[in-house]
């Protein structure tokens, strides 16, 4: 794995909370079709240098060096939230009465 690495971070304009993270440069159309359809226009959120000790919001340095490494990308979805899970079993339950 890379020491450090310029990244591209895009919004999805099709997906809320969706990003990825891309070599700075890269050109849009090495990624997967299947991605590249699904997540949508690219919207640019940010340029940053990256180390494997950088903390992000919701992953680390290390996690996206590490699949930038290997798929040439790093993909970040929402998270789940556990009350929604919670809710929705809860109405799936009450629909059965």
């Amino acid at each position: 794995m890379t020491n450090r690495e310029f990244v591209s971070v895009y919004r999805s304009t099709k997906k809320t909370d969706t990003y990825i993270y891309v070599r700075r440069g890269q050109d849009w159309q090495e990624l997967p079709e299947a991605l590249r359809s699904i997540f949508g226009q690219p919207a640019h959120a940010m340029d940053l240098l990256l180390t494997p000790e950088k903390q992000l919001a919701r992953t680390t340095g290390k996690e996206v060096l590490g699949a930038l490494e290997e798929k040439g990308f790093f993909l970040q979805m929402p998270e789940e939230q556990d009350t929604y899970i919670v809710d929705f079993k809860r109405k799936v339950e009450q629909h059965k009465k």
